[in-house]
């Protein structure tokens, strides 16, 4: 019997890297309004919203704009994004993915996606994963951004899995402290010195299986 009855992904970083895509959509933003921003600044925007990217790119850069431009920006924005990712298909699946997911169903632990993205269901359907999962939480769906819990409650809950039995796979440190608020557990997907916070932190679900996630859990469970 597993320790877990569902588990809940992020999208960007985890699933799919598409982290290059949006660096490329915001620093042409940036230039057209007359500055430049580092990689280094970009990894700051892992895991969180466009409007608060937008604000956090704007203060990189000293600028100042109404609610108004800020909204037109935005849009052209998330217009350049999609055009960089018309050509995305499953070839861009990070390593191990579909394997585990292909596990999980085996095992019947429903699957759900929790992501600050707005363009999942495009993104997901591009790749060629949309059936795999349960439920799809997304930006659409949400209010509050990470590190605020809400995309993985309602992802819990769309699932009918208490927050308790349910397990995050994150590569931001926002969205480790998303899980950790909503009660849950939490994979950290990335670099152990980031993600400090999380049960666990593998490099990519390559590392990933059932029977390894189980035992993780269950020795976190002795522990505690």
């Amino acid at each position: 019997m597993s320790s877990f009855a569902a588990c809940i992904f992020d999208l960007d970083g985890v699933i799919v890297d598409t982290a290059r895509y949006h660096f490329s959509a915001w620093r042409r933003l940036a230039n057209e309004l007359g500055f430049d921003f580092t990689e280094e600044e970009n990894e700051q925007l892992k895991g969180v919203g466009r409007m608060q990217s937008l604000e956090l790119i704007l203060s990189w850069g000293g600028k100042e704009l109404t609610s108004g431009e800020k909204m037109e920006w935005s849009v052209k924005k998330n217009e350049w994004y999609l055009d960089l990712i018309k050509e995305m298909d499953e070839a861009e699946i990070l390593p191990g993915t579909v394997h585990f997911l292909d596990e999980l169903r085996a095992n019947k632990i429903k699957v759900a996606l929790g992501s600050a993205s707005k363009n999942a269901r495009t993104i997901l359907g591009r790749i060629g994963l949309t059936n795999y999962f349960d439920a799809i939480v997304d930006g659409n769906l949400t209010t509050n951004p990470k590190p605020h819990p809400e995309v993985f409650l309602k992802g819990a809950n769309a699932v009918q899995v208490a927050p308790e039995s349910c397990v995050v796979f994150e590569d931001a440190l926002k969205g480790v402290e998303a899980a950790i608020a909503g009660g849950m557990h939490v994979i950290g997907v990335g670099k152990p010195e980031i993600l400090t916070e999380a049960d666990h932190v593998i490099s990519s679900l390559k590392e990933m299986s059932f029977a390894k996630l189980n035992n993780i859990l269950k020795e976190k469970t002795i522990i505690t």
